[in-house]
């Protein structure tokens, strides 16, 4: 859906602070190294649950369901548009499906407090890399500039593959990866 400039950007504003507040309680409750240790391992074991949570979601969730699928067209249609989840959204869904959850499952804070904020990392890092991908001009030997390249092969090309847009990870290891011999060799048969 269309969202206003502060819904669209508040992301950028919202989850670093969650992310932070979570943190220091955990690290305030907690000061030890051993909760360092702890913090980091399970931030990354969080943020790899981000990247195969964005695949899952684009793949199934943003190409099938309608309604979703609508709004998700209309951002292939006008990818420079304001067009995503608002915040207020965005939140209530990460708070009501990840950071609650997680406080009654994980009995450790320490714990809770690093998968959440692996995962809000990851969320900031996949909102960050989409907009620039729509909305930046990159060099062309830059990380970005083949970042971009991969999301403009599922946005024109083919739109049942590259569904991880902060990475390419689980489109390899699912068989939906496009990079650019694939779609010249798919263009040419056809």
């Amino acid at each position: 859906m269309r969202v206003s400039r502060w819904s669209y950007y508040g992301d950028f504003f919202i989850y670093p602070v969650t992310a932070a507040a979570i943190t220091a309680i955990a690290f305030y409750l907690h000061p030890s190294l051993d909760a360092v240790g702890t913090w980091l391992i399970a931030s990354l074991l969080g943020l790899g649950i981000w990247t195969f949570a964005e695949y899952l979601l684009h793949r199934f969730v943003l190409h099938h369901v309608p309604g979703i699928k609508e709004m998700h067209d209309a951002h292939h249609e006008d990818e420079k548009a304001l067009i995503g989840t608002p915040t207020w959204l965005s939140f209530v869904i990460i708070a009501g499906g990840v950071l609650v959850p997680l406080y009654f499952v994980v009995d450790d804070f320490v714990k809770m407090s690093g998968l959440s904020a692996g995962i809000i990392a990851g969320y900031l890092w996949y909102i960050t890399v989409h907009h620039m991908v729509h909305h930046w001009e990159v060099r062309p030997d830059s990380y970005g500039y083949r970042l971009k390249r991969r999301h403009a092969l599922h946005h024109y090309f083919d739109d049942h593959g590259n569904f991880g847009v902060s990475s390419g990870f689980w489109d390899k290891v699912f068989g939906t990866d496009i990079n650019v011999k694939t779609a010249r060799a798919k263009r040419q048969t056809s």
